[in-house]
């Protein structure tokens, strides 16, 4: 019979050392937090459903913990913020062994130890069937200077930090009868998918230069995420489909495949890349500041008034993006 407190002092085993803001740790009924002084605390949550978000074939038990804890990180990255602790709740069925936990808890401690995170605690169930994570993230920014989403304005540039797509590829290769035939020869699509990377870095660039009127990270699609720009900032975004960058390997295995690689760029998500706008007069020294910074900052398109939307040009025609990245309660097939 699995005793839930050992577990937990199992699992909690694999976090890193907590940080200096953290006033009372583990083994209260809560954890304290002291956000630094002029900083305000950012909140976000994410949920890990086993055969919603991930399954056997997609996913080692590290990579969850990894990639819950990337998801988290990339929401206080598009704030412009520094993620700082996290609370997790995890509800494990019986078939998952501990040994399994033990990973899952391992890869959120690899991620949190990465980017700075303190692993304060949370709760552990048992599930009737499959395994939950949930992870709530907080984080801090300077009072005032957060990177919302409507604040973008006609004549803006838009404008993406990388390579977009690749994360959708991996999990197209790991569902594959063959996959093993193809992870040798694409093994950069099954980490982009596995192993994301959030951009805190850019994030706080973007928010320390102080020339972007708004950012939003790539979670459900550039299509989904520019619509939301689009609503919230109460104008249009245009998107141009040649300048959309895609790596090298994504091309290849899409050529391969026989799919359109800019479907996955669109529409994929999960890349945890940021999308922002920024101002026309100072996008050069917002560009050259971030490459200076080994930060890539992609022209993608552009802003007008009208009615809030996205279009998007392919092969000199416009027309409306209808494309929408992942939607849990809309029909995603």
């Amino acid at each position: 019979m699995r005793d839930e407190f050992q577990l937990i002092r199992e699992l909690l085993r694999h976090r890193p050392r907590p940080g200096n803001e953290v006033e009372v740790d583990v083994g209260d009924d809560a954890a304290v937090i002291c956000p630094r002084s002029g900083m305000s605390l950012v909140v976000t949550c994410d949920t890990m459903m086993e055969t919603v978000h991930f399954l056997p074939c997609t996913m080692a038990a590290s990579d969850i913990g990894w990639k819950g804890m990337a998801a988290n990180i990339s929401d206080i990255a598009a704030m412009g913020g520094n993620p700082i602790g996290a609370v997790i709740s995890l509800a494990a069925p019986e078939e998952w062994s501990d040994g399994q936990l033990a990973e899952v808890y391992r890869g959120l401690g690899e991620a949190a130890q990465r980017f700075g995170v303190s692993i304060l605690g949370g709760d552990t169930v048992r599930s009737p069937k499959h395994l939950v994570l949930t992870i709530t993230l907080l984080g801090e920014v300077e009072k005032g200077k957060a990177l919302l989403r409507s604040s973008a304005r006609p004549g803006d540039i838009v404008f993406v930090t990388g390579d977009l797509g690749s994360s959708a590829a991996g999990l197209h290769l790991l569902q594959r009868e063959d996959a093993e035939e193809w992870q040798g020869c694409f093994s950069s699509l099954v980490q982009a998918h596995q192993r994301p990377i959030p951009r805190v870095d850019a994030g706080r660039l973007l928010l320390a230069s102080g020339l972007v009127p708004a950012c939003d990270d790539i979670s459900d699609g550039l299509a989904q995420e520019a619509s939301e720009i689009a609503e919230a900032s109460g104008v249009r975004l245009v998107l141009e489909g040649e300048r959309i960058p895609l790596a090298p390997d994504m091309r290849a295995y899409a050529w391969e495949c026989g799919i359109d690689p800019l479907n996955w760029a669109l529409s994929g998500g999960e890349d945890f890349q940021l999308l922002g706008t920024g101002s026309r007069d100072t996008w050069e020294a917002l560009r050259e500041r971030a490459t200076a910074c080994g930060i890539d900052l992609i022209p993608v398109g552009w802003v007008e008034a009208g009615t809030p939307g996205v279009d998007y040009v392919e092969n000199g025609k416009r027309k409306p993006l209808t494309q929408k990245g992942y939607n849990h309660f809309a029909a995603n097939g």
